[in-house]
């Protein structure tokens, strides 16, 4: 029984629809059905109506002709074909149905009455009318009485015709008063059919698209009011339900959204702590402003009470703080100054407790070695999270690692110094010492000369050659100072074009310079090598050769070597005297040659002049930092 309940209770709505569809039809096939009915009891009674019209019309006809015959006016027959019209027409078909129709109405009895005057008395008498003469007493009172018996009649046949017309009036006024009473009990069931539609669907309907749009503006507290066990009750408790799923789902996101966004926002946070302190240690790795910047914004970021950092020195000792805002080292106050037992060494990322906070020793290391330690002061009881932790090693790491180039810097720069030294002292060596050894020879031979008997004649040719030597010394510590003052400034194509335009400009000659190295690459030493060999090459060409035009060009060969060639159109070599004046030239870019691993050949220019070629394999093929060598006020 519940469950036939709830079904009908589940399909209310449609039941009501559907009753309402039902009464309307009810009514209106009753209306139908009651019209037919009356159409059909009132069929025929306009045709019964005249018909028993006729009868009076044939009634006083056939009494007429019945006088007629009494008085000798009209034949037997005459009055026989009268009486049969009548009975004809009193045995009407129409008549006859309305009689079947309603065989015990007002109509049948009136009719019967008036058949039984026509055959018991009408009928006889106009058949069997005597005929007498006009001015017989009995014959005119007879007439008299037949014609009152006729009109007699004819008053009982007016009643059938009124009864026969009030009845067929009658079924007309019921017939009517059904219409009427159908139409307003339709009228009826289709106003209560809207109110049933209005207050069960379209009101719920209504209230669920209001609904629906205040939660697609994000009104997600929005319920159906109308709830139930009928369809759109059922409709509203989904809809509900749904509303309900759909808040828990939009919280759900938005509680993700700004999880989200705080990790966005701390990543962010995390993503410029980094960027600002890799941009200080890269440029003044080892500057304690940095370490105090990058310490000040780790506090910031992290909620710190204070930090300290301690740089272990390089030869042993006490490290050395180079940042804190939180005082000295406590373990160092307490007496130890012996850094390798420092706490944060024994168990790195700890925390320890000192005075009204805790400490959590960070070391500072690349992969190699440890450089010192990071002491951040939290509040008690408070520790990092997983992505302050991880922010926190990345800043260490990176403290760590330039440190590291820090002191890797020194070393090189310490290496440089030394290299630069060395070169210094070789070349001092190769030229200058042994010019001034040559003319320490030449001296020696001065004094000896000196000594002989023709020392005038003597010393004149070692005079001369003491002097080419002073000259050649002059000239070679010139060539050294101007080495000697090359810094590293701008690339190695633009100091060959800046060394090839000097010469240009100090000679007035035309100097073409042809470079393609086809990307071979050229470490620092080749490249002052090669400078220094096209800078004497380029000397000799303007000093000694009488060139009119130059050439230097560097280019690989076909074994991948780079030759270098410098080459004028000059009276070329020769000319002993000349060669012996470019002797200590040549002789230094021969070594600078073997010094690059390289060959070094003065040939005859074809056409004439000059040309010097040095080949050398380049450096392998690696990356390395840009290194650019400049004269110093070009």
């Amino acid at each position: 029984m519940q469950r036939i309940w709830r079904m009908i209770a589940g399909r209310a709505v449609l039941l009501l629809l559907l009753l309402a569809f039902f009464a309307v039809a009810l009514i209106g096939v009753a209306g139908i059905g009651v019209s037919v009915v009356v159409v059909e009891s009132v069929q025929g009674s306009a045709s019964a109506v005249n018909v028993a019209g006729s009868l009076r019309r044939l009634a006083h006809r056939a009494g007429g002709l019945a006088l007629a015959r009494g008085m000798g006016a009209a034949e037997q027959g005459a009055v026989r074909d009268a009486v049969a019209q009548f009975e004809a027409a009193l045995e009407s078909p129409v008549i006859a149905n309305v009689l079947e129709r309603q065989p015990s109405s007002v109509f049948a009895s009136i009719f019967r009455g008036v058949e039984a005057g026509w055959t018991e008395r009408i009928r006889p008498n106009l058949l069997h009318i005597p005929e007498a003469p006009a001015d017989d007493p009995l014959a005119t009172a007879h007439y008299r009485a037949l014609l009152a018996d006729v009109d007699a009649f004819a008053e009982e046949i007016n009643t059938l015709v009124a009864v026969l017309e009030h009845e067929a009036e009658s079924r007309i006024g019921q017939l009517r008063t059904l219409l009427g009473a159908a139409f307003v009990l339709l009228v009826f069931v289709i106003a209560a059919a809207l109110a049933v539609l209005r207050r069960g669907v379209l009101v719920p309907l209504t209230d669920l698209r209001a609904c629906a749009a205040r939660i697609a503006r994000g009104d997600f507290g929005a319920r159906s009011r109308y709830t139930g066990p009928d369809e759109l009750g059922r409709v509203g408790d989904a809809f509900n339900a749904m509303a309900d799923e759909l808040s828990v789902a939009y919280r759900e996101l938005e509680a993700r959204v700004q999880k989200k966004t705080a990790d966005l926002t701390r990543s962010n946070r995390a993503l410029e702590l980094l960027y600002y302190v890799i941009a200080r240690l890269y440029h003044a790795p080892a500057s304690s402003e940095t370490y105090s910047e990058t310490l000040h914004d780790l506090e910031q970021t992290l909620g710190l009470k204070g930090s300290f950092i301690c740089i272990e020195p390089k030869h042993g000792g006490p490290a050395a703080a180079i940042a804190s805002t939180m005082g000295d080292c406590a373990e160092r106050t307490a007496g130890s100054e012996n850094c390798a037992r420092c706490s944060g060494r024994a168990a790195p990322w700890s925390y320890h407790r000192e005075g009204d906070v805790d400490v959590l020793m960070v070391p500072l290391r690349d992969a190699e070695r440890h450089y010192g330690m990071l002491r951040l002061a939290l509040p008690l009881g408070q520790r990092l999270a997983e992505w302050e932790r991880d922010l926190l090693e990345a800043v260490s790491r990176h403290m760590g690692i330039a440190l590291g180039i820090s002191r890797q810097s020194e070393r090189e720069r310490l290496l440089s110094l030394q290299e630069e030294r060395s070169i210094i002292a070789r070349e001092l060596h190769d030229s200058l010492a042994q010019s001034l050894s040559f003319m320490k020879i030449q001296v020696s031979l001065l004094s000896s000369a000196l000594a002989g008997p023709k020392p005038r004649e003597d010393a004149a040719p070692i005079l001369g050659d003491l002097r080419e030597g002073i000259n050649v010394a002059y000239r070679q510590l010139r060539e050294l100072l101007t080495s000697f003052r090359l810094r590293i400034e701008g690339d190695f194509a633009r100091l060959l074009g800046n060394t090839v335009s000097e010469f240009a400009a100090r000679s007035g000659l035309p100097i073409r310079l042809e470079l393609d190295l086809a990307g071979g690459h050229l470490n620092p030493n080749q490249e002052i090598h090669v400078l220094h060999i096209v800078r004497e090459a380029l000397s000799n060409a303007v000093r000694h050769a009488q060139a009119t035009d130059i050439r230097v060009a560097l280019a690989p060969g076909p074994d991948g070597e780079i030759e270098v060639v410098v080459e004028d159109d000059g009276c070329g070599v020769g000319d002993g005297a000349r060669v012996a004046a470019q002797h200590f030239g040549l002789t230094i870019m021969a070594e600078r040659a073997r010094g690059l691993g390289g060959s070094f050949e003065v040939q005859d220019r074809p056409g004439g002049g000059t040309r010097i070629v040095v080949r050398f394999m380049p450096e392998a093929a690696e990356m390395h930092p840009q290194i650019s060598i400049a004269v110093e006020g070009k």
